[in-house]
């Protein structure tokens, strides 16, 4: 059994950094080192240092939550090396080692070696994977919180905690020494992600220091940008796998699909690496790219999990091997989906669409539909709705599988499947949703009447009439029935 480090790659039997890792160095500040980051800008940066290129932009991975303790662990035992495993459809997994992280932090260990990471003269990209609830901003307003306890802190006189505390810090160095400011890049699963990085750093900046802020403003590039690939968290399983396949002990190893996408807003301060070169769009304008995975993947997902869920699946895969629900998730797609995109350049929609169900349909990633149903307060607000409303504004509106979904959700969040199992909510809203989805059977459009979630949906008579039907049906025939009457 080889023990992951420098030391043993010659020895390990599969794909690992063709470069002088001792040559790299740090030009990213990466926040947020969990499995998709490793499966993605990781993986593009180790691709371009395979070919010799960028090796001034080694990641420093960065760390500021409690439970960020077990990846610096890892790393730090295996010089920041790990596997990474693509499970291909077909059961073969093709492993490689990936060696672009050179160096990991975790902030409550030593605040200041953060700030002066990104401070100093060789860092030029902050870049950020911190989840959409990291960003800290009311979800019915888009206002910055400065309520949050740990944003009280940080504008205080103290040791920051937060990633708006400590890259806001190192900014300031910056600006006091006549430095140029890093780019601040997020990688996140976000509309406009770069948008809304600069208006919550930007918020925050301003309410430490109003001249901060304005430099920030003025001065920080703040790319948008779109990533995809499906990257399950690691799992006990998946560590005893890349022992048992590979022979190798890695301690967090990451895994993933074979597909993988990253557009890229062209926008830095100070350069960044030749992405284009290993698979990259960079463009001018990421929106028409962001609209399609948001309202192609991601709304779709959303259109299979709950439905999946309530008719006693529990793997993505396992929806999407039945052509009933396949039919379902192409129709919305094609329907009600796809005519409220902008034209998008360079790509086949017909053909992403396909590619989506055999994604989903991988067999071996297991994606939980426990996972995709999770968070859904955040998430049918920004990838469905909208859909909803831009159908609505048509002359003729097709919104009947999009309604349907909404009351998959509200089904889903009574608690109970459809066969009487507990469905555990996973919600940042979940007693208050779940107070409102009880009442379900004695007002079939309570869950609707939040407005705090659906705004004015409740007002407009198609949506509500769409979504009382399939309220109806899902009570009186189940999921299943009801995804069929509606393909």
């Amino acid at each position: 059994m080889n023990v992951l480090s420098n030391n043993t790659l010659s020895s390990l039997g599969i794909a690992v950094p063709q470069y002088d890792r001792s040559k790299v160095k740090i030009g990213i500040v990466h926040f947020g080192v969990g499995a998709f980051h490793r499966v993605h800008q990781a993986l593009y940066l180790d691709d371009l240092m395979n070919q010799g290129e960028a090796l001034d932009f080694g990641i420093c991975g960065i760390g500021v939550m409690p439970n960020d303790v077990k990846m610096r662990d890892a790393l730090k035992a295996q010089d920041c090396l790990y596997t990474m495993v693509v499970k291909n459809p077909n059961g073969v997994y093709d492993a490689r080692v990936i060696g672009s992280i050179v160096d990991y932090l975790f902030s409550p260990d030593d605040p200041q070696a953060v700030i002066d990471q990104m401070a100093h003269v060789n860092t030029k990209i902050v870049s950020l994977t911190i989840t959409e609830g990291g960003y800290n901003f009311d979800h019915v307003t888009g206002v910055f919180d400065l309520t949050n306890p740990d944003i009280e802190h940080d504008l205080g006189d103290f040791a920051p905690k937060t990633a708006f505390g400590l890259i806001t810090a190192a900014l300031q160095l910056r600006k006091e020494r006549g430095l140029t400011p890093f780019t601040v890049q997020s990688c996140d699963n976000i509309q406009g992600n770069g948008d809304v990085a600069k208006k919550m750093f930007v918020a925050f900046a301003k309410a430490k220091d109003k001249s901060l802020g304005e430099w920030v403003h003025e001065y920080v590039a703040f790319p948008n940008s779109m990533v995809d690939r499906i990257a399950p968290v690691t799992t006990a399983e998946d560590i005893a796998m890349v022992k048992e396949r590979f022979a190798i002990e890695d301690r967090f190893p990451s895994v993933c699909e074979p597909f993988y996408q990253w557009v890229i807003e062209d926008h830095f301060t100070q350069g960044r690496p030749a992405y284009e070169k290993v698979g990259a769009q960079l463009v001018a304008d990421v929106e028409s790219y962001e609209l399609m995975k948001l309202r192609l993947l991601n709304a779709s997902h959303q259109a299979l999990t709950y439905f999946g869920y309530l008719s006693g699946y529990r793997y993505a895969h396992e929806v999407c091997s039945d052509p009933e629900f396949v039919e379902f998730l192409l129709n919305y797609m094609d329907f009600e989906g796809t005519p409220t995109l902008h034209p998008v350049e360079g790509i086949d929609l017909y053909q992403y669409k396909r590619t989506l169900i055999e994604r989903f349909a991988n067999p071996e990633v297991r994606d939980t539909l426990a996972r995709l149903c999770a968070e859904s307060s955040d998430r049918i607000p920004k990838w469905l709705l909208p859909v909803v409303r831009e159908q609505l504004e048509m002359e003729s509106p097709q919104i009947r599988r999009s309604a349907a979904v909404v009351a998959s959700w509200a089904r889903y969040a009574e608690g109970l499947d459809e066969q009487g199992d507990p469905i555990e909510v996973v919600d940042r809203l979940k007693d208050e949703l779940m107070a409102i989805a009880v009442k379900n059977n004695e007002d079939e459009l309570a869950f609707i009447r939040n407005r705090s979630v659906f705004g004015d949906l409740i007002d407009n008579e198609l949506f509500v009439c769409a979504y009382a039907e399939a309220m109806r049906s899902l009570k009186e025939h189940g999921a299943k029935a009801t995804i069929i009457a509606l393909k």
